[in-house]
């Protein structure tokens, strides 16, 4: 049998190029792979957006084609949104009930989400909490991989410790999940910052080819390279140039480099090209959104599925958890 690995995504906005290089590319080998868990993590988008909880539906319909656009495949994978698995959250409280609140505090997101997002007010019990809930996700179909970035690392291994302390005091349900250490690449914004909606300097998968273009044009190249004619240094100092290596063939980015560094070739030029590079990568993805856009009962058929495919999971697991729990042999 296959081993199962699980992972979610937030329903928090659109999805930009930073999403599918950093995590749907992956997804992509994992469900050739592997006994494929994805999900809509609309509880969690709670956690910080409990203001504007209307937002999260519409997501999750954009969401939801945009994975399919770029080859999520529901024949191969289980895709569902959380909150249609009470499950969850039943077995979010019995974890909650075992889980140290000291666990939670030193958990490094929990200060690091407070300190960047000033705005919201997260001083709440589901944010703090809201690495149980994540535990409960990834436990509940006894995944054996959980696929993250090194920066993810102390969520998964969070949620290990919860899953020895629950097996410790009921006996052996869960297997203990290993994180599955994915490379990201480092996806720049438009402005030099790590992409993200938040600094509203991305690049959507569900841009027009024109929308592509004319945020290309704006983005930061090399910033010691005032004039056309002065030398530039692409590989050291270009920011633009981190999208170059991913959209250009190798030969092309070392005709670059040399052309930059002998002020053969100006930055306007250069970022024109790596736009229609970036158009004609995400032609095929915006043909198939298209297609399946047109097909009204598309999204929902096909959660509507995943909830019934990974209800039968996980009523069997709380069919376990409740067995082990309420027995005689508790610790």
């Amino acid at each position: 049998m296959k081993q199962r690995v699980l992972s979610g995504m937030r329903p928090s906005g659109k999805l930009h190029l930073g999403h599918l290089h950093g995590v749907l590319d992956n997804w992509k080998k994992l469900q050739e792979a592997y006994d494929s868990f994805f999900f809509v993590a609309d509880w969690h988008a709670l956690t910080t957006n409990y203001e504007t909880p209307y937002t999260i539906p519409q997501n999750i319909s954009e969401m939801v084609l945009d994975w399919l656009a770029v080859g999520i495949d529901p024949e191969k994978a289980t895709i569902f949104v959380q909150s249609d698995l009470k499950t969850h959250a039943e077995l979010h409280l019995l974890l909650s009930m075992i889980t140290p609140v000291s666990w939670l505090e030193r958990n490094p997101t929990y200060k690091e989400q407070q300190e960047q997002l000033k705005e919201k007010d997260l001083a709440t019990y589901g944010f703090l909490g809201y690495p149980v809930l994540q535990a409960a996700d990834i436990i509940m179909y006894k995944a054996n991989k959980v696929p993250v970035g090194v920066d993810q690392l102390p969520h998964v291994e969070l949620t290990r410790e919860i899953t020895r302390r629950f097996n410790y005091l009921y006996g052996e349900v869960f297997p203990v999940p290993d994180a599955l250490l994915t490379e990201v690449p480092k996806l720049p914004g438009l402005d030099g910052r790590k992409m993200s909606k938040s600094y509203g300097n991305s690049i959507f998968l569900s841009d027009s080819p024109d929308a592509i273009r004319a945020k290309l044009k704006t983005m930061v190249t090399d910033t010691e390279r005032p004039m056309k004619n002065d030398p530039g240094d692409p590989e050291k100092r270009c920011v633009a140039f981190n999208l170059h290596k991913l959209y250009l063939p190798k030969s092309r980015c070392e005709e670059i480099v040399t052309d930059c560094k002998a002020a053969k070739l100006g930055c306007v030029a250069c970022k024109k090209e790596l736009a229609e590079a970036i158009v004609s990568f995400l032609a095929p993805v915006h043909e198939r959104r298209k297609a399946f856009a047109k097909k009204a009962s598309l999204v929902i058929n096909v959660l509507q599925e995943g909830a019934r495919r990974a209800m039968t999971v996980s009523e069997k697991t709380m069919s376990d958890v409740r067995e082990a729990l309420w027995s005689q042999h508790v610790r």
